[in-house]
């Protein structure tokens, strides 16, 4: 009879843990990325007591409950934090602490410290790549996982400008000696700005634009020598000469005042094969004009895009990526251990992690601009709360019961 308090005892005390459980699910119930633990209770090993058909077990109570993190995908919302992201699918952001050690996370809610590392809410900082090659522009991926760090406050050198194009119309119903001209903003070596103009005149041949550009003689040490050259149409208004397959016009200007690099620009008279100059009877116009120059350019603020991509918006308007956001996947996340700050780190269970691209090898993708809720149920958790409740209020009875019958064997000395 009186192993039945301590199976009562030991019942107290699972159910207790239990609870805490709920409490700690509940508790986090806004936590971004928190994952809910469930309790699973199993019973201690019985007694027999006689032997053979007569045989009786009784068990010793329950052992200590284990706890169960449900890696589960949290509902995923809209976020007005530029630097916020959300894990759609399996996998984990990768962090490292002050200590060095690596860990595991699926909360999202990153942000800049003066210096420049991307960390997590709490501190952590943020695992990915930051190479950049220059030939691409594109994020290199292929080494180490290192911190990411971009370069808040920094200029950004400028790009000399190569080449330009105009969309463009030509009025096919202007008389001989008719000009239209239009103009564009380049960039030399140290970001300073120079004007070309383009002025067209049409010929006395059908179908027939020369064309002048010329570059302000105030921007050069010598006068500059107008390009000159002639564009011809055929009787559809489609730009015949130069032909797509020809050497288009170059500008060639040397002896800047500011002393920066010799420019030599490319005029794109073609989208592949399709012509950016129309002759049509319509009023000459221009839709629109591009060169591929910039001048230098402060960071002013970063964002963390759909893939994980690290974006750096510039004071000139332009965009650039400058990191990219490494992805962990774990074959079975269960095994991981909870160390605080909705982190994780591996076990001796778990499997070794897949480092890598959101959205290869099995990791899921990454949402810019999103959050992932926590995992946690209300309406589970209460359900749960009342069950275990009921279970502590229950033992709590057999223990009452021992004590009064223990009372009543001690009476009978009487």
């Amino acid at each position: 009879m009186f192993t039945s308090f301590s199976t009562a005892l030991s019942a107290l005390s699972a159910h207790s843990t239990a609870i805490d459980v709920v409490g700690n699910n509940l508790a986090n119930l806004n936590t971004p990325g928190f994952k809910t633990s469930v309790v699973s209770f199993h019973d201690l090993v019985t007694q027999s007591l006689g032997a053979g058909l007569g045989e009786t077990q009784v068990g010793f109570g329950v052992g200590r409950p284990t706890t169960i993190r449900q890696f589960s995908q949290g509902a995923i919302q809209c976020s007005s934090g530029a630097l916020d992201a959300a894990i759609q699918g399996d996998g984990f952001f990768i962090v490292q602490d002050n200590s060095g050690a690596l860990l595991y996370t699926r909360g999202g809610n990153f942000q800049v410290d003066k210096a420049g590392n991307l960390l997590t809410s709490t501190g952590e900082r943020i695992q990915g790549w930051t190479e950049i090659n220059p030939a691409t522009g594109a994020v290199i991926t292929s080494g180490a996982i290192s911190d990411i760090t971009v370069p808040i406050g920094t200029l950004k050198a400028p790009n000399p400008s190569t080449s330009f194009s105009f969309d463009m119309n030509l009025n096919a119903a202007a008389a001989t000696g008719d000009n239209f001209s239009t103009a564009i903003e380049v960039y030399d070596s140290l970001g300073s700005s120079h004007v070309l103009t383009v002025a067209f005149t049409k010929t006395g041949t059908a179908n027939e634009w020369d064309y002048s550009i010329t570059v302000p003689d105030a921007d050069l040490t010598s006068a500059f020598t107008p390009v000159t050259g002639t564009l011809t149409f055929d009787s559809t208004g489609k730009l015949t000469s130069p032909a797509s397959t020809d050497a288009m016009p170059e500008v060639n200007i040397t002896g800047l005042a500011n002393g920066a690099s010799d420019m030599s620009l490319t005029w794109n008279l073609y989208d592949s094969a399709t012509p950016r100059v129309t002759q049509y009877a319509q009023p000459s116009s221009v839709s629109a004009n591009a060169q591929n120059g910039s001048p230098a350019a402060q960071l002013i603020r970063v964002g963390l895009a759909d893939g994980g991509k690290i974006l750096a918006q510039y004071s000139n308007g332009e965009q650039a990526v400058v990191g990219q956001v490494a992805m962990a996947s774990i074959r079975n996340p269960e095994s991981l251990i909870a160390v605080g700050n909705n982190n994780y780190q591996l076990s001796a269970r778990s499997a070794l992690p897949a480092i890598g691209l959101p959205g290869t090898g099995g990791r899921g993708s990454i949402l810019g601009g999103a959050v992932e809720y926590s995992t946690v149920d209300i309406a589970k958790e209460f359900t749960n709360l009342i069950v275990l409740q009921r279970g502590y209020q229950a033992n709590t009875r057999v223990v009452t019961a021992v004590d009064e019958l223990s009372q009543e064997t001690i009476n009978l000395k009487r």
